[in-house]
Protein backbone atom coordinates (compact mmCIF):
# COMPACT_ATOMS: atom_id res chain seq x y z
CA UNK A 1 0.00 0.00 0.00
CA UNK A 2 1.68 3.33 -0.64
CA UNK A 3 0.81 6.01 0.97
CA UNK A 4 0.34 10.08 -0.39
CA UNK A 5 1.88 12.59 2.18
CA UNK A 6 1.26 16.15 1.48
CA UNK A 7 2.98 18.66 4.12
CA UNK A 8 0.66 21.93 3.33
CA UNK A 9 1.62 25.91 3.78
CA UNK A 10 5.07 25.75 2.55
CA UNK A 11 6.65 29.22 2.43
CA UNK A 12 10.34 28.62 2.13
CA UNK A 13 12.74 27.17 0.14
CA UNK A 14 15.11 25.46 2.65
CA UNK A 15 11.64 23.75 4.43
CA UNK A 16 10.65 22.75 0.92
CA UNK A 17 13.94 20.84 1.24
CA UNK A 18 13.54 19.29 4.58
CA UNK A 19 10.50 18.01 3.03
CA UNK A 20 11.62 16.80 -0.27
CA UNK A 21 14.70 14.97 1.69
CA UNK A 22 11.50 12.68 3.68
CA UNK A 23 10.23 11.92 -0.25
CA UNK A 24 7.02 12.88 0.28
CA UNK A 25 4.01 12.74 -2.27
CA UNK A 26 3.04 16.29 -2.27
CA UNK A 27 3.72 20.05 -0.75
CA UNK A 28 1.03 22.55 -0.24
CA UNK A 29 1.65 26.03 -1.15
CA UNK A 30 -1.39 28.07 0.13
CA UNK A 31 -2.89 30.86 -1.70
CA UNK A 32 -5.16 32.55 0.95
CA UNK A 33 -4.01 35.63 1.86
CA UNK A 34 -5.52 35.59 5.21
CA UNK A 35 -3.87 32.25 6.17
CA UNK A 36 -0.86 32.25 8.11
CA UNK A 37 0.74 29.84 5.75
CA UNK A 38 0.26 31.95 2.67
CA UNK A 39 2.61 32.24 0.14
CA UNK A 40 3.47 35.13 -2.46
CA UNK A 41 3.66 33.81 -6.23
CA UNK A 42 6.90 34.92 -6.70
CA UNK A 43 7.99 32.94 -3.43
CA UNK A 44 5.75 29.71 -4.46
CA UNK A 45 7.22 29.73 -8.35
CA UNK A 46 11.07 30.27 -6.53
CA UNK A 47 9.99 26.77 -4.28
CA UNK A 48 8.66 24.64 -7.19
CA UNK A 49 11.64 25.88 -9.51
CA UNK A 50 14.23 24.71 -6.99
CA UNK A 51 12.60 21.29 -6.62
CA UNK A 52 12.53 20.94 -10.01
CA UNK A 53 16.23 21.49 -9.96
CA UNK A 54 17.34 19.17 -7.15
CA UNK A 55 15.55 16.44 -8.79
CA UNK A 56 13.06 16.52 -11.79
CA UNK A 57 11.25 12.79 -11.26
CA UNK A 58 11.66 13.05 -7.38
CA UNK A 59 10.51 15.68 -6.61
CA UNK A 60 6.72 16.15 -4.23
CA UNK A 61 4.34 17.63 -6.27
CA UNK A 62 3.40 21.08 -5.78
CA UNK A 63 -0.43 21.95 -4.62
CA UNK A 64 -2.06 24.99 -5.20
CA UNK A 65 -4.29 25.69 -2.20
CA UNK A 66 -6.88 28.28 -3.35
CA UNK A 67 -9.79 29.56 -0.91
CA UNK A 68 -12.65 31.02 -3.38
CA UNK A 69 -10.66 32.59 -5.60
CA UNK A 70 -11.41 33.48 -9.35
CA UNK A 71 -11.23 31.11 -12.14
CA UNK A 72 -8.91 33.41 -13.71
CA UNK A 73 -6.79 34.04 -10.31
CA UNK A 74 -6.63 30.32 -10.40
CA UNK A 75 -5.26 30.31 -13.60
CA UNK A 76 -2.90 33.24 -13.31
CA UNK A 77 -1.20 31.91 -9.97
CA UNK A 78 -1.14 28.07 -11.33
CA UNK A 79 0.42 29.16 -14.68
CA UNK A 80 3.30 31.64 -13.04
CA UNK A 81 4.00 29.06 -10.35
CA UNK A 82 4.27 25.70 -12.53
CA UNK A 83 1.43 23.66 -10.97
CA UNK A 84 -1.00 21.96 -12.24
CA UNK A 85 -2.71 19.91 -9.42
CA UNK A 86 -5.05 22.35 -8.10
CA UNK A 87 -6.97 22.12 -4.10
CA UNK A 88 -9.92 24.06 -3.97
CA UNK A 89 -10.58 24.73 -0.33
CA UNK A 90 -13.54 27.14 -0.71
CA UNK A 91 -17.36 27.34 -1.06
CA UNK A 92 -16.05 26.40 -4.80
CA UNK A 93 -19.61 25.07 -6.61
CA UNK A 94 -19.24 22.01 -8.86
CA UNK A 95 -19.84 24.53 -11.73
CA UNK A 96 -16.64 25.96 -11.14
CA UNK A 97 -14.95 22.74 -11.43
CA UNK A 98 -16.50 22.22 -14.43
CA UNK A 99 -15.27 25.41 -15.86
CA UNK A 100 -11.41 24.83 -14.89
CA UNK A 101 -12.05 21.50 -16.01
CA UNK A 102 -13.08 22.50 -19.58
CA UNK A 103 -10.18 24.70 -19.58
CA UNK A 104 -7.49 23.05 -18.19
CA UNK A 105 -8.65 18.93 -18.61
CA UNK A 106 -4.85 18.36 -18.24
CA UNK A 107 -4.74 19.79 -14.51
CA UNK A 108 -6.33 17.65 -11.08
CA UNK A 109 -8.26 18.45 -8.58
CA UNK A 110 -8.77 17.94 -5.33
CA UNK A 111 -11.63 19.30 -3.54
CA UNK A 112 -11.62 19.96 0.13
CA UNK A 113 -14.62 19.58 2.36
CA UNK A 114 -15.16 20.76 6.29
CA UNK A 115 -16.98 17.96 8.13
CA UNK A 116 -18.93 18.49 10.82
CA UNK A 117 -21.70 15.52 11.80
CA UNK A 118 -22.97 14.17 7.96
CA UNK A 119 -20.94 13.16 4.53
CA UNK A 120 -24.07 14.27 2.99
CA UNK A 121 -22.46 17.56 0.98
CA UNK A 122 -19.53 15.09 -0.01
CA UNK A 123 -22.35 13.01 -1.86
CA UNK A 124 -24.36 15.63 -3.67
CA UNK A 125 -20.85 17.56 -4.67
CA UNK A 126 -19.35 14.29 -6.21
CA UNK A 127 -22.46 12.80 -8.25
CA UNK A 128 -22.73 16.26 -9.43
CA UNK A 129 -19.20 16.70 -10.69
CA UNK A 130 -20.34 13.29 -12.42
CA UNK A 131 -22.90 14.59 -14.50
CA UNK A 132 -20.68 17.32 -15.75
CA UNK A 133 -17.84 14.59 -16.31
CA UNK A 134 -15.62 16.40 -14.04
CA UNK A 135 -13.31 13.39 -12.60
CA UNK A 136 -11.62 14.43 -9.04
CA UNK A 137 -8.28 13.67 -7.82
CA UNK A 138 -9.46 13.28 -4.31
CA UNK A 139 -11.60 14.24 -1.68
CA UNK A 140 -9.98 16.12 1.26
CA UNK A 141 -11.87 15.80 4.30
CA UNK A 142 -10.71 18.19 7.27
CA UNK A 143 -12.71 19.55 10.07
CA UNK A 144 -15.31 22.59 10.34
CA UNK A 145 -14.62 25.70 12.34
CA UNK A 146 -16.85 28.41 11.70
CA UNK A 147 -15.31 31.01 9.49
CA UNK A 148 -11.99 29.14 8.95
CA UNK A 149 -10.97 27.25 5.31
CA UNK A 150 -8.60 24.96 7.48
CA UNK A 151 -5.60 24.80 9.04
CA UNK A 152 -7.01 25.56 12.36
CA UNK A 153 -5.83 22.20 14.32
CA UNK A 154 -8.98 20.55 15.05
CA UNK A 155 -9.67 16.81 14.63
CA UNK A 156 -12.00 15.46 11.89
CA UNK A 157 -14.25 12.89 12.85
CA UNK A 158 -13.10 9.83 12.44
CA UNK A 159 -15.32 7.50 13.00
CA UNK A 160 -17.71 9.01 11.00
CA UNK A 161 -15.53 9.30 7.75
CA UNK A 162 -14.37 5.66 8.13
CA UNK A 163 -18.30 4.40 8.86
CA UNK A 164 -19.63 6.57 5.93
CA UNK A 165 -16.72 7.68 3.09
CA UNK A 166 -17.94 5.53 0.15
CA UNK A 167 -14.88 4.53 -0.66
CA UNK A 168 -16.25 2.11 -4.07
CA UNK A 169 -18.26 5.42 -5.46
CA UNK A 170 -16.40 8.06 -4.18
CA UNK A 171 -13.06 9.50 -4.98
CA UNK A 172 -10.08 8.78 -3.33
CA UNK A 173 -10.14 9.94 0.65
CA UNK A 174 -7.53 12.13 2.15
CA UNK A 175 -7.75 12.77 5.90
CA UNK A 176 -6.64 16.02 6.88
CA UNK A 177 -7.91 18.35 10.04
CA UNK A 178 -5.13 18.31 13.44
CA UNK A 179 -2.78 15.10 12.21
CA UNK A 180 0.32 15.21 14.21
CA UNK A 181 3.13 13.18 14.58
CA UNK A 182 1.39 12.10 18.50
CA UNK A 183 -1.79 10.72 16.39
CA UNK A 184 -1.69 10.19 12.81
CA UNK A 185 -0.84 6.54 13.28
CA UNK A 186 -4.31 6.42 15.16
CA UNK A 187 -6.07 8.33 12.52
CA UNK A 188 -4.88 6.05 10.05
CA UNK A 189 -5.83 2.71 11.63
CA UNK A 190 -9.65 4.39 12.33
CA UNK A 191 -9.99 6.09 8.92
CA UNK A 192 -7.01 4.30 6.59
CA UNK A 193 -7.78 6.64 4.37
CA UNK A 194 -5.62 6.93 1.02
CA UNK A 195 -3.71 9.90 1.66
CA UNK A 196 -2.67 12.23 4.73
CA UNK A 197 -2.36 16.09 4.72
CA UNK A 198 -1.19 18.00 7.62
CA UNK A 199 0.30 21.94 7.71
CA UNK A 200 0.02 22.79 11.55
CA UNK A 201 0.38 19.48 13.14
CA UNK A 202 4.04 20.11 11.70
CA UNK A 203 4.91 23.81 13.28
CA UNK A 204 6.54 25.24 16.02
CA UNK A 205 4.60 28.36 15.69
CA UNK A 206 1.74 29.49 13.33
CA UNK A 207 3.31 28.98 9.34
CA UNK A 208 6.53 27.68 10.74
CA UNK A 209 7.35 23.98 9.87
CA UNK A 210 9.78 22.21 12.18
CA UNK A 211 11.48 19.78 11.03
CA UNK A 212 11.90 17.08 13.93
CA UNK A 213 8.36 17.24 13.50
CA UNK A 214 7.90 16.44 9.57
CA UNK A 215 10.48 13.85 10.09
CA UNK A 216 8.31 12.25 12.73
CA UNK A 217 5.03 12.91 11.18
CA UNK A 218 6.45 10.94 7.48
CA UNK A 219 8.07 7.80 9.34
CA UNK A 220 4.73 7.59 12.18
CA UNK A 221 2.60 7.44 9.01
CA UNK A 222 4.52 5.28 6.85
CA UNK A 223 5.27 2.74 9.50
CA UNK A 224 1.46 2.97 10.51
CA UNK A 225 0.43 2.30 6.57
CA UNK A 226 2.77 -0.71 6.49
CA UNK A 227 0.56 -2.21 9.64
CA UNK A 228 -2.29 -1.95 7.51
CA UNK A 229 -0.69 -3.67 4.47
CA UNK A 230 0.59 -6.33 6.74
CA UNK A 231 -2.54 -7.09 8.91
CA UNK A 232 -4.51 -7.25 5.25
CA UNK A 233 -2.08 -9.90 4.43
CA UNK A 234 -2.41 -12.03 7.39
CA UNK A 235 -6.06 -11.73 6.75
CA UNK A 236 -5.96 -13.05 3.39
Amino acid sequence: MSVWIKICGIRDIATAEVIADQAVSAIGLNFFAKSPRSVSTIQAAEITHRLRDRSPAASPTAVGLFVNHSLLEVESIAEQVGITMIQLHGDEPPEFLHKLHTRHPDWQILKAFRINNSLEPISEFVAECKRLNVPLAGCLLDARVDGAFGGTGKVAPWDLIAEEYNREAWPPLILAGGLTPDNVAEAIRVVQPWGIDTASGVESSPGVKDPELITRFVATARQAFDSIVEATKQKS
